[in-house]
């Protein structure tokens, strides 16, 4: 029995979890071939037990030719040799069990690899038995691609299959021709996929772009848009994915997921902007267990616009729905460097924030140290998407980079004389074991976190979420109470007295730990409460304390 099976808890045990990606490549290099690997996650376990996390998401882990690192997958089987073996991946769901850690593995249903033996049959010939797997057109008019439709990386989303004489589709590289999912043994081939690692006790899936899985049927043009994270090239990607059928499938997947105790979590990498649309991913609470909110995520760092989206999140999803929340991961620039240009004071409010916040949170590598992004030189640079990019603003490897574990050569990632696959970087100070012996370093402030966040803001039973009202503040400061405690944040440059109800400062993220447990930064909360530039702190209310 996993941790969690046969309780209440277990049943819907990501409500209130804290969940954590590694990107397993970057995390520990067990073997010295540069690689982080599946034994190397193993054996950093007791790191995510100790920091008190509940379900670990890995980065890909399938075979793959690595064009895109993993989501260019050749076999939805197996693992990669350069990470491991299946019996090293059932090993490491094994041992995290025993810590009360969940195994979540990243799931690619909108493509596969172009070296994947479905495609490499599919586009031998036009009457392949696989051909209908994927998404095949003719020349346009002008013996050009079907349609106007963009691919992620840039140009064309179509690229002419010359012995064929048509053109296939790839919302990202040529490399990931996506498929067909209007052919419904691509629906049976696709659960068959998610029972086969549900069986062997994954205990769910992120699935990578969880809005695209159809297109639409006609092949139409994408309509124009403004541009911005959600319209890169001006088009709105209304055809090219974002179809309503995708629901069914989520349906399916549910009630998949639902024959197994616990249930198996659904996860879904939902790039849509509109508070509205998030919450359809849940449909009547029988889709996706948990949609990424990516306004949030793009959001300044600014109290108007991250409160007005949480707030508008929470009116729209629907009933038992819950949130989560993310300000980091290996698609965008770290937090502390994309929220606070480097600086730790704002790293560290924005970790009380994504820690108090109701719902489910999700950490990326790193975060609970407060790093920064790296710089990579393009000579350097592993990821063929930051070399398609038309600036360095996409560059994804710079939020890649090998994990800080000690002092020392490499900062522990690898052995000694190994040169990484990305450059560890400066890390002097920040590494784990420094920082865990420290009392005022942002790990030991998001250890107390969460240490906090399962005693106060989850109450171990099914559907349990800790409540949200937002409180009035000023223009720069946020307010409001989550569950029975209050928090408060001045997202200023200057200090600033804000009115709280009267209690005690139980967290602040200007300090550290004091007298050990969640005990940070007490002090008296006075109703008017001076905060100092970038200051966030929770407040146990006298109405709400023992």
């Amino acid at each position: 029995m996993t941790a969690g099976e046969g309780s209440a808890a277990g049943e819907r045990w990501w409500e209130g979890a804290a969940l954590y990606q590694v990107y397993v490549r970057s995390w520990q290099d067990s073997d010295g071939d540069g690689y982080g690997d599946l034994a190397g996650v193993r054996r950093r376990l007791d790191h995510l037990s100790w920091l008190g996390i509940d379900g670990l998401w890995l980065s890909p882990t399938m075979p793959s030719p690595d064009e895109d690192w993993g989501y260019d997958v050749a076999d939805y089987y197996g693992v990669h040799p350069e990470l491991g073996t299946l019996e090293e991946l059932d090993r490491l769901v094994a041992e995290a069990a025993q810590r009360g850690i969940r195994v979540l593995l990243d799931l690619v249903p909108n493509h596969t690899s172009s070296l994947h033996p479905w495609f490499v049959e599919a586009r031998s010939s036009r009457e392949a038995p696989h051909r209908d797997w994927y998404v095949w057109a003719d020349p346009g008019p002008d013996g050009g691609p079907p349609n106007n439709w963009r691919s992620a990386a840039g140009g064309s989303a179509w690229t002419l299959d010359e012995g064929s004489g048509q053109y296939y589709l790839h919302n990202f590289l040529p490399g990931q021709p996506d498929l067909n999912w209007w052919n419904e043994e691509v629906h049976a081939e696709l659960g068959r996929v998610l029972r086969y690692w549900f069986d062997r006790g994954v205990a769910g899936f992120r699935i990578d772009v969880a809005h695209s899985l159809y297109k639409d049927r006609q092949l139409r043009d994408d309509s124009p848009a403004p541009k911005g994270p959600a319209a890169p090239f001006g088009l709105a990607a209304d055809r090219s994915m974002n179809q309503p059928e995708a629901h069914e499938v989520y349906r399916a997947w549910r009630k998949l997921a639902g024959e197994y105790r616990p249930a198996r979590l659904l996860l879904g990498e939902t790039w849509v902007f509109d508070a509205q649309r998030l919450a359809s991913f849940y449909g009547d609470d029988d889709e996706l267990h948990l949609a990424f909110n990516f306004p949030f995520v793009f959001a300044p760092f600014r109290a108007a616009e991250l409160s007005s989206i949480v707030a508008s999140t929470l009116a729209a999803l629907p009933p038992g729905a819950c949130p989560v929340w993310v300000g980091s991961n290996h698609d965008v620039s770290r937090l502390p460097t994309r929220w606070g240009a480097g600086d730790p004071a704002r790293a560290r409010t924005a970790l009380v924030l994504l820690c108090t916040l109701p719902g489910t949170v999700v950490l990326y590598y790193g975060d609970e140290l407060g790093l920064t992004d790296v710089p990579v030189p393009p000579d350097e640079q592993r990821d063929p998407m930051s070399w398609r990019a038309p600036d360095d603003r996409f560059n994804r490897d710079r939020a890649r980079t090998p994990m800080p574990w000690e002092p020392g050569p490499l900062y522990g990632f690898a052995p000694r004389g190994t040169r990484p696959w990305l450059p560890a970087g400066d890390r002097d100070g920040l590494t784990v074991a420094e920082q865990r012996e420290d009392p005022a370093s942002t790990l030991s402030l998001t250890r107390a976190l969460l240490d906090l966040r399962r005693q106060r803001l989850t109450g171990h039973t099914a559907g349990d979420v800790a409540g949200y009202e937002q409180l009035p503040s000023g223009r720069d400061q946020w307010v409001y109470r989550s569950g029975p405690l209050v928090v408060a944040a001045n997202l200023a440059a200057d200090e600033v007295q804000i009115d709280v109800p009267a209690g005690e400062v139980i967290i602040s993220s200007a300090v550290g730990v004091q007298g050990g447990g969640v005990r940070v930064g007490r002090r008296p909360a006075d109703p008017a409460l001076v905060l100092g530039p970038f200051e966030a702190v929770v407040i146990q209310p006298h109405e709400a304390a023992g």
